[in-house]
């Protein structure tokens, strides 16, 4: 046996050191052997990253690092490596989409520099928080939730590293390639066809990886979060390669054609775009709930039997929804009119997920004025709820043709984005640090708390301000005078918003003294420094090998 392991390993790291080599050949040829610069930047990119990770692999093959990883127990590292990336695209995201803010109330803060422009920043500010933020926070916990539930080491040696590193480097390339003007220009999925077929490679061997964990489980039962984070896995996938189909004009060249046209690729690109929705920021994310709210407040889900049907009734209906993006187009009427009945129904499964959730404290109701973390997973869920109720809401076509286009979309993106996704990640990462690392607790729940009402203010003033300017802009919009003719200019209309974006970003620029706290706590926790209020903190917030035992 113990051979049979020495061979798994050593061909674990010769498969390892030879695609990092084939990265490297890659890179160094697309870096040297194209006109075009921004791919010729990021061949370099690759070059670099997998020269780096081949450099790591020998040195834990042949003995070189200080702590090489055991095969015994959880296999932690590459869930470190998201969390703290997390925290870092978290912050970058909210100060990329606050600068945006302040631009479209104060337009010279463009600067008059390309890179710096709204039309490029913006999908910079969507990706950095969707993504890098979003998507480090789902995989690292995705990882973490599999094994504890599998009783299962994650499968893989170094794939796990992969998808982590992966990602980052995905995440670089995607960044890099807005600010130098590259983009394919659809909502939600702007990289070009050269990194979405590297974001490809990386998913797939995360799903390997996490049906591989599930594969050699040692408890019979799969928990409903593992489902969850299975669905969202999968479903990415498919979504993702089916609207980024596109052929490039030349292997070397950054520029692409979607081999979709005209009203196919709207319909293809929104069932897409509400699905990211539906699978990346809903379904992963009820993944966390379903595990660290449990977890936090020590009861059991409220109700498992409706989270099973929670489960099976988001995701056979979620992926109808899409065509209510395209209200009044060219999209055929009976398609708009699927979209909107099955956004209505998604009220029932949605708010089924967040009664279980918000029910799961039953017993526990103190701990919400006790522990701030529990607050921040409790609160995300009241979020989960009005947004899942806002959304059906917009998607009836008579309450659409007042909202579409206005800022009012703006404010439901936002309060489900800040509200749901942003708080619920906050408290798994609150949770995950001290687990990971080993710490008797947070480096001090007091921050947390500041962190929370900072945070919770921010998202209200940002929300409220785009509901009122949404519903004035659809008002303005659509009003006439006695003649026939539009009662306002649109210009006069941007001018009536110029307020409502004064508090919207004054509202972000207090989500981000948030985050930037969190991560100030987060880094002395994993510095090790001892909690400054362990004995105000709960008996879960420590790892558990260092908690206490109750009294009998």
């Amino acid at each position: 046996m113990a051979d049979t392991a020495v061979e798994r390993r050593a061909f674990s790291d010769v498969v390892a050191v030879l695609g990092c080599g084939l990265g490297i050949l890659l890179g160094l040829l697309l870096a040297t052997g194209t006109h075009d610069a921004v791919m010729s930047f990021h061949g370099a990119l690759l070059a670099l990253a997998c020269a780096a990770g081949a450099i790591y692999v020998l040195k834990d093959t042949f003995g070189l690092e200080d702590k090489p990883e055991t095969e015994e127990g959880y296999f932690d590292g590459p869930i470190k490596v998201a969390i703290v990336a997390a925290v870092f695209w978290a912050v970058a995201a909210f100060a990329v989409g606050d600068l945006i803010a302040w631009q479209l109330a104060f337009p010279a803060l463009n600067f008059d520099l390309p890179w710096t422009s709204f039309g490029r920043m913006r999908p910079l500010h969507t990706s950095a928080a969707i993504f890098a933020f979003g998507g480090n926070v789902l995989i690292g916990t995705s990882l973490y939730v599999v094994q504890r539930t599998c009783h299962a080491r994650l499968a893989g040696r170094w794939a796990p590293y992969f998808v982590v590193w992966g990602y980052q480097l995905f995440i670089l390339i995607a960044g890099t390639g807005y600010l130098l003007g590259v983009t394919q220009s659809k909502e939600y999925a702007e990289p070009e066809w050269y990194a979405d077929l590297w974001l490809t490679i990386v998913w797939v061997v995360y799903l390997l990886v996490f049906l591989g964990t599930i594969a050699r489980r040692r408890e019979p039962h799969i928990y409903v979060a593992n489902w969850f984070y299975l669905a969202f896995i999968v479903t990415i996938a498919m979504l993702h390669i089916v609207n980024n189909l596109a052929l490039p004009v030349s292997l070397t060249g950054t520029q692409s054609y979607i081999v979709f046209s005209g009203v196919q690729d709207a319909m293809t690109q929104w069932w897409y775009g509400h699905n990211a929705v539906g699978f990346f920021l809903t379904a992963g994310f009820l993944g966390i709930m379903y595990y660290f709210i449990p977890k936090r407040v020590e009861r059991p889900v409220y109700s498992y039997r409706l989270s099973i049907v929670h489960f099976w009734s988001l995701i056979f209906i979620y992926i109808w929804a899409g065509p209510h993006h395209l209200h009044y187009t060219a999209l055929p009427d009976w398609a708009q009119t699927l979209g909107m009945t099955f956004s209505i129904m998604l009220w029932m499964p949605s708010w089924g997920g967040m009664i279980n959730g918000l029910m799961t404290l039953s017993g526990a109701w103190d701990k919400l004025r006790t522990d701030p973390v529990v607050r921040l997973l409790v609160v995300s869920v009241a979020f989960y709820g009005m947004s899942t109720f806002e959304g059906p809401l917009m998607s009836i076509k008579a309450v659409n043709s007042l909202s579409h286009y206005t800022d009012w979309t703006i404010g439901h993106v936002h309060s489900g984005a800040l509200g749901w996704v942003a708080m619920v990640s906050f408290g798994a990462i609150y949770c995950l640090a001290p687990w990971l690392w080993g710490r008797r607790g947070l480096y001090s729940l007091r921050l947390v708390e500041w962190h929370f009402w900072i945070s919770t203010i921010g998202i209200l003033l940002y929300i409220t301000a785009m509901w009122v300017s949404g519903i004035l802009q659809g008002l303005m919009w659509r009003a006439y005078d006695s003649l026939g003719f539009l009662q306002y200019s649109f210009v006069e209309t941007v001018e009536a918003m110029k307020p409502f974006y004064m508090i919207r970003a004054t509202g972000g620029l207090l989500f981000l003294i948030g985050s930037l706290i969190m991560a100030y706590n987060i880094w002395r926790t994993i510095r090790g420094d001892e909690p400054v209020d362990a004995m105000e903190q709960p008996r879960v917030a420590a790892a558990p090998e260092l908690r206490l035992v109750p009294a009998e």
